[in-house]
């Protein structure tokens, strides 16, 4: 399935869906099947020949589409949208959109330049690819033309299309949030816990919150029975939240998190969260009382709540994910090892590195005429030398 993004794209008109919806597999969350049923009207030349019945077929579709994260879907059903409008408003017939000639791709990719992030471009490229993986369709883009559009997008998308910087959240900030809300108040008991157990596990904000009110499913969420405690050989004490499925492991990955010495201590906040709230064992772990029954928290009422904190405070508000970049940064400014925050933020190895580059507190004692330091920031971040075996 590819779900409806939330607007069409606006080079295009807005005269609805494209005209060939049936065909189009953009459906609504949760129906994945729908996505792998509904397929490209192709030439009978352009899908790869099947050596079994169509029902066995149609089970390989259904299991690619699998392959996808639902995050990934909804973006990828955003540029298969794009995909469909351009073709419609140039009249690209529907057997030349599947396979999709590496001129048709090109021109698309032409006619966004400039409207869009180039970032958002290679999503869009993706998810047409995407869609004739899953469908068997046979036929591939110029690479290096598509490359290429893809860099000359950037240099020509205009400056909305730019993301503000993301600034990080920081203890000093989190301690001011936290008197802004009211412990003894159930909403705000859960988004205190949620907001430091997330800093200080430097966890993603949708790894512990809910898309809607609906779509809480104990399989895929954090709950309060995924929660547990764990003690080293010298008696610290770890609190461990084993999350069923992540970003980018869907067999899930624990995220963990210690007492702190200030207001912002999450082993306190969740106490209290646990006090007010008491969410059942197989419900969400954030979840908090409203009118008599458990709400699962959202990342909008999340959201929703701390800007209205920062407002109190008279201070701007902060993006979500600068919660996870502070907290990798406040593990770095105190002098944790970098393949140890690496790990705690579970943080691929192009990401992680962004902040050494940005942040000159961090590098500054690796700077500096320290062999020692020296050797072990050339140590973690450049790579392992390779040494041939000798015959």
């Amino acid at each position: 399935m590819l779900p409806v993004p939330s607007q069409l794209p606006k080079s295009f008109p807005r005269s609805g869906a494209p005209t060939n919806g049936i065909t189009s597999p953009i459906t609504t969350p949760g129906q994945r099947n729908s996505y792998s049923r509904i397929g490209p009207k192709l030439k009978s030349s352009s899908s790869r020949p099947k050596p079994y019945p169509s029902r066995l077929a149609l089970h390989v579709t259904d299991i690619l589409s699998h392959a996808y994260a639902d995050g990934t879907l909804e973006t990828y059903g955003s540029g298969l949208l794009a995909f469909h409008c351009f073709c419609d408003s140039r009249g690209v017939p529907e057997a030349h959109r599947a396979p999709a000639s590496p001129d048709l791709l090109s021109a698309f990719l032409a006619a966004l330049a400039g409207n869009y992030a180039g970032k958002t471009l290679d999503g869009y490229l993706a998810g047409v690819r995407a869609w004739h993986i899953i469908h068997g369709v046979t036929g591939a883009p110029n690479k290096s033309e598509c490359d290429a559009l893809v860099r000359a997008a950037i240099t020509l998308q205009p400056q909305t299309a730019t993301k503000k910087r993301r600034l990080p959240y920081t203890v000093d900030i989190i301690t001011i949030l936290l008197s802004h809300l009211d412990p003894a108040i159930p909403l705000d008991a859960s988004v205190g816990s949620c907001l430091t157990t997330g800093y200080y596990s430097c966890a993603r904000l949708g790894e512990l919150t809910v898309k809607t009110l609906s779509s809480f499913d104990p399989s895929k969420h954090v709950k309060r029975s995924d929660v547990r405690e764990e003690t080293d050989a010298n008696g610290l004490v770890m609190t461990v939240l084993g999350l069923p499925v992540t970003k980018s492991k869907q067999t899930g990955e624990d995220i963990f998190y210690s007492a702190q010495n200030d207001s912002t201590d999450p082993r306190r906040s969740f106490a209290n969260h646990l006090r007010i709230n008491a969410p059942p064992l197989d419900s969400h772990l954030f979840s908090y009382k409203h009118k008599g029954v458990h709400r699962p928290l959202t990342k909008t009422a999340f959201i929703t709540r701390i800007h209205k904190a920062f407002k109190a405070a008279k201070l701007d508000p902060l993006q979500g994910h600068g919660i996870r970049i502070g907290a990798t940064l406040f593990y770095l400014l105190r002098g944790t090892p970098f393949d140890v925050v690496k790990t705690i933020g579970r943080w691929a190895s192009d990401a992680f590195l962004l902040y050494l580059r940005k942040h000159a507190q961090i590098m500054a004692p690796y700077m500096q005429a320290n062999p020692r330091l020296h050797s072990e920031f050339l140590r973690i971040s450049m790579p392992p030398v390779r040494c041939k075996s000798s015959s």
